[in-house]
């Protein structure tokens, strides 16, 4: 019995046991030193660099494996246009682009596809019944009143007597669509800097020298105090290098004025906007939203086209992956995101509806040449349509009706 148990082999920590426990600190030094390099490498990019891709910079989606802002553009005549140009009794000349003699239409039958699902599709009835007895208000600049010029066409192809719809509009700042059937108002308050300017005047405001009250906000604000629903923009307006700031009132002859730079003077703009709706805003009943910046395609040269060249004759997207142009500024943006953020530590919630990246792709949407001009055209115009071609704003139908589509998917989160 103890001779047998002699020759059973001894249980030792040899040398194997010892490469085991090396190969474990060596694995475990390795995985310490990639999850550091990775959290470096993102602060640098975070922190940094210009974002490749701008969805990332406004992914407030609560559902991060559904970024409705990350995916692609698809061809779709079947079911785009939502509604025919010509059907909308409400449509801007300045977005009417077939009006005006564009021929090629397919800006129109773009469908934008994200990435790990489907964007819901717009279904102006059931919009028109969450806006029963509401009000929805659009804030903003020309690009904002474009977006509402398309929400007024998709509930308008909605509504077939026309005895239950009309447009209300006084020469003042404020524009409202009426759908009565459902007592909803659908309207657009001119207001291209959010605080007080020189630009105020809705039709009288391309001035020489820009001037902002930048502590201002109530003459425009209690317009819109009530809204069930307040959509913001604020951009294009502000881009040049500085922005003369006054303190005090237009009409007193003693006030101060400073030439402030532009960032610094919109984020002045912004503190008195989101101070503003902290404590104005009901958060039990109204929703905020703010569009992101609506891109724009002056510059050919930045997709591979012609230098000098615009988006005149453009018929096809940019298909540069996170293509981002010139007139897309990210420190801007960052500036919204961070007033937004602070907003919520406020408890203030305000959704970013990131429009940017997807509408970088689409340089063929705009109006271009065809759209109404206000004053007649130069001989030396004429000769160069790159010359006066509007890349700013957008043809309807077109790239605003999917923002819209954005819009409603975020106010049905809710």
């Amino acid at each position: 019995m103890v001779a047998r148990n002699q020759h059973l082999i001894p249980i030792t920590w040899g040398p194997s046991v010892k490469f085991s426990i090396v190969q474990f600190f060596v694995a475990f030094l390795f995985v310490v030193f990639f999850v550091a390099a990775l959290y470096t490498a993102r602060e640098y990019v975070t922190y940094n660099m210009i974002p490749l891709s701008l969805d990332d910079t406004f992914s407030h989606d609560s559902e991060p494996e559904c970024n409705l802002f990350s995916g692609k553009w698809v061809f779709d005549n079947t079911s785009y246009p939502l509604y025919k140009e010509k059907d909308c009794k409400f449509m801007s000349d300045q977005l009417a682009c077939n009006k005006f003699g564009r021929e090629d239409s397919s800006y129109q039958n773009w469908r934008w596809q994200p990435d790990h699902c489907d964007l819901p599709r717009f279904n102006a009835t059931k919009l028109l019944e969450r806006l029963r007895n509401k009000r929805m208000v659009f804030v903003g600049d020309s690009l904002n009143r474009g977006q509402w010029v398309s929400m007024v066409c998709l509930l308008d192809s909605s509504i077939h007597d026309p005895k239950m719809k009309y447009m209300n509009y006084n020469g003042s700042n404020l524009i409202a669509f009426k759908a009565l059937g459902y007592n909803a108002s659908v309207e657009f308050y001119w207001a291209p800097l959010l605080v007080e300017s020189n630009s105020d005047d809705p039709v009288n405001h391309r001035l020489p020298e820009r001037i902002v009250r930048s502590q201002s906000i109530e003459k425009h604000a209690r317009v819109w105090t009530d809204a069930d629903i307040l959509i913001f923009n604020s951009y294009l307006w502000w881009r040049r290098p500085h922005i003369k700031v006054l303190w005090g009132s237009f009409e007193d002859g003693n006030g101060i004025y400073k030439e402030v730079e532009m960032l610094r003077s919109y984020e002045m703009a912004l503190k008195t906007w989101s101070d503003w709706l902290e404590i104005q805003v009901d958060r039990a009943k109204t929703q905020l939203f703010f569009i992101s910046m609506s891109p724009t395609h002056e510059r050919a040269e930045e997709w591979g086209a012609s230098k000098g060249q615009s988006c005149y004759s453009e018929t096809d997207l940019i298909t540069k992956e996170g293509y981002i142009g010139s007139g897309t500024d990210p420190k801007m943006m960052r500036i919204v995101e961070n007033s937004i953020d602070e907003l919520k530590t406020r408890g203030l919630k305000v959704d970013i509806i990131n429009i940017t990246q997807l509408s970088e792709y689409r340089k063929e949407g705009h109006p271009s040449i065809y759209r109404k001009q206000w004053e007649p055209l130069s001989e030396e115009q004429i000769t160069n349509p790159s010359s006066y071609s509007d890349c700013i704003h957008w043809c309807l139908p077109g790239v605003p009706d999917v923002w819209n589509e954005l819009l409603y998917s975020y106010i049905f989160r809710q």
